[in-house]
């Protein structure tokens, strides 16, 4: 398969549904390897009879492309490392990361237990910490080897993390320390050869089947907008080398449309010589507020 992403070897987490198997079929598509990785759960956490993963593999294969199945938790330092040693050992070399696994626990916050908040942040933030941690480290010792390479990650984040959503306090904090994880990762790693970004999808998947419930039919034109495989386009090429330059960036992907997130920025601010009061501060305060464009309403607000 000849593509924009021929001979390189892509990592693609929460591969076996909805956006990661999109991802990965698409990557395979461009004329990537691809190692797809799947724990194989439920939207809750807990285990599925089937493995998806494998089922993944199965297609790229049979559309005459290389794919290799991962079936470890890679929110554990262990199953992180496999996942890293699977597309070394396996093709000899790692390009690209994807991180896209996750799962739902959604409850307003006053009724939010710590064990659903402790289960969403680790799969989704640890989640994405520990694969990039350990394809960082193979990254710089190739750098530190004289073999630099064009390494990409594509971090996965969300409206929700962007602007919040009733209900989904443990997601959308995740979701937002994603984005932060990125903006790190992209100033960190640019010595190494790597380049860091992040998507926030709108799509039909599993875990957004309610919240798109009036967008499930496709319109007349036959342009399914929440479709997954719209959003994949633009992840295979922040995971190719076309896309050399550009890093530490958030992109909203939704149908047909492409959006660059300016995310936090100083807007108006006033500055006093010496040390404000309260009333000073609050006067001050309201002042700029005044100023200032209101922001973006929190989703199901």
């Amino acid at each position: 398969m000849n593509g924009i992403c021929e001979g390189r070897v892509v990592v693609v987490t929460g591969a076996g549904r909805g956006l990661g198997r999109a991802h990965a079929l698409a990557f395979a598509a461009e004329g990537a390897r691809v190692v797809v990785n799947d724990l194989g759960v439920g939207l809750d956490g807990t285990p599925d009879a089937d493995s998806p993963a494998a089922r993944v593999v199965a297609e790229i294969r049979a559309a005459g492309g290389e794919a290799v199945a991962h079936g470890a938790d890679i929110a554990t330092t262990p199953g992180a490392a496999s996942l890293v040693r699977t597309a070394l050992d396996t093709y000899g070399r790692l390009d690209t990361l994807v991180n896209n696994a996750g799962f739902l626990r959604d409850r307003m916050l006053v009724n939010l237990d710590e064990e659903e908040w402790d289960a969403v942040v680790r799969v989704h933030l640890t989640g994405h910490f520990l694969p990039l941690k350990h394809a960082a480290a193979h990254w710089r010792a190739e750098t530190k080897a004289g073999r630099p390479p064009a390494a990409r990650i594509v971090n996965t984040s969300s409206g929700a993390g962007l602007l919040g959503a009733v209900g989904q306090g443990n997601y959308s904090a995740a979701k937002a320390g994603v984005v932060a994880l990125t903006l790190v990762a992209a100033a960190e790693l640019a010595r190494y050869g790597v380049q860091v970004n992040a998507v926030a999808p709108a799509a039909r998947t599993r875990m957004t089947e309610r919240t798109f419930a009036d967008r499930m039919a496709p319109p007349e034109t036959g342009f399914d907008t929440m479709a997954p495989e719209n959003v994949s386009p633009l992840v295979v090429w922040l995971g190719s080398t076309a896309c050399t330059g550009v890093t530490g960036r958030v992109f909203e992907a939704e149908g047909g449309r492409i959006t660059v997130m300016n995310g936090w920025h100083r807007g108006p601010t006033t500055t006093n010589p010496t040390r404000w009061t309260p009333t000073e501060a609050g006067e001050t305060t309201r002042a700029l507020l005044a100023k200032a464009p209101q922001p973006a309403p929190v989703y199901g607000q």
